[in-house]
């Protein structure tokens, strides 16, 4: 929202998404919260499109995240349309919530001349606070106008809330068939955690894919992605990710490894993006994980060591604190033996067999923490199970951040 500067991990610039086709994009300014900031976005899919998605798990889960879950059950390749607004998340709203996502789903299904159970309503924001979706349908009608297969730019502007770049990760792939696009744009900066992290992702492909087909591919990857994300071990109540595919392209891939890979690369660049726009980050870390019983104790440990705030902030100090990742480690309820324990940062190997590593040059690995993206590394020597995390540090700045959200 322009209150807090640009991460210093953010890319470069937003990337040149391509048309995809067979769906359509607007976003206009709606004050929902905020005034002069695109907060409502739309996108519109002809029809046989199909539609897959998965959802916060939080037994707090928001009115449009229900309303979404619901019609996703209903398989359609009718039109589709999705509408997203920021400020006002719409949760913990009472039946109020379901009100405003009936009357924002009326309002577009109408406009957009699509069936109501084909709309997909998302809300970002301020928790417990009534929408204002008159404010929302007084636009649609302008939304529908504005439509454009180029628009997907605008759209990723409209959907942030405290973070400072737009996201956006696209790929192309050559097909027997045919090229394959897929274009993504999300919003996520804090609140995040696995199931799933307070995220927004919208992912477009003109793949021709069957729904059962696609709903699989998103689900398996979600779990090395999105679900494997954390900014400050916070679960969301309105986490979303809807991926739709056009077919446009008419190249069949529901057997196709090839665009599955390049799906999963479009999710998990998406997921890096969201932890490295972290309020206040300054530091971008992969915590790796190998030599466990199993996958599942190894995530884990990872989890336990990214999301652990004495980590988080040895990081931000730029600290080889490496006492904290063995605490870490011992806390997460995950099979462990002091004694096979190897921790490295980087190359650098920190500590082995129970005890600091004969030839650990603290010099050397303050050195590493410097850099602006990091490597925690531990191996238990227990198994094949390996699990890959990815987080941030925690400074100052997010404290700042969350002080003064609703102000």
């Amino acid at each position: 929202m322009g209150k807090y500067p640009v991460s210093p991990l953010a890319p470069e610039k937003f990337p040149d998404l391509p048309v995809i086709k067979g769906v359509r994009f607007a976003a206009v300014e709606a004050g929902v919260r905020y005034a002069d900031r695109l907060d409502v976005m739309l996108a519109v899919l002809d029809p046989g499109s199909v539609v897959a998605g998965v959802f916060t798990r939080s037994s707090t889960r928001s009115a449009p995240v229900r309303d979404c879950e619901a019609k996703l059950r209903k398989v359609s390749e009718a039109g589709a349309a999705i509408l997203v607004n920021s400020g006002n998340s719409n949760a913990f709203t009472g039946s109020a919530g379901q009100e405003s996502v009936e009357a924002i789903c009326a309002a577009v299904a109408e406009a957009a001349d699509v069936p109501k159970g084909r709309v997909f309503t998302s809300s970002t924001g301020v928790i417990g606070e009534r929408l204002p979706h008159d404010r929302i349908t007084a636009k649609v009608g302008e939304l529908v106008e504005a439509l454009d297969e180029g628009g997907i730019a605008r759209a990723a502007q409209a959907i942030m809330t405290t973070d400072t770049f737009a996201k956006g990760a696209t790929r192309e792939i050559e097909l027997k068939g045919g090229v394959v696009k897929i274009a993504g744009i999300a919003k996520g900066s804090g609140m995040i955690a696995p199931d799933m992290a307070t995220m927004l992702v919208y992912i477009f492909t003109d793949a021709k894919v069957s729904r059962d087909a696609l709903q699989a591919m998103v689900s398996c990857h979600n779990e090395t992605t999105f679900n494997a994300i954390t900014v400050d071990g916070d679960t969301s109540t309105s986490d979303t990710l809807i991926c739709a595919a056009t077919g446009a392209s008419g190249v069949d891939c529901d057997d196709s490894e090839e665009f599955e890979a390049a799906l999963k690369a479009v999710m998990k660049d998406l997921a890096h993006q969201v932890v490295k726009d972290g309020e206040g980050a300054t530091k971008f870390v992969a915590v790796k994980v190998t030599g466990a019983a199993h996958d599942a104790d190894a995530k884990r440990v990872a989890m336990s060591i990214a999301n652990s705030p004495l980590v988080k902030t040895a990081i931000a100090g730029e600290d080889p604190n490496w006492g904290r990742i063995v605490a870490a480690v011992g806390k997460s309820g995950a099979e462990a033996d002091r004694d096979k324990l190897t921790i490295r940062f980087g190359e650098v190997l920190v500590a082995e067999r129970g005890w600091v590593a004969p030839g650990y040059s603290e010099e050397q690995a303050a050195g590493y923490m410097k850099l602006p993206e990091l490597v925690i590394g531990v191996d238990l020597g227990l198994g094949k199970g390996r699990f890959t995390a990815w987080t941030c540090d925690l400074t100052h700045q997010y404290i700042s951040i969350n002080a003064d959200y609703r102000s």
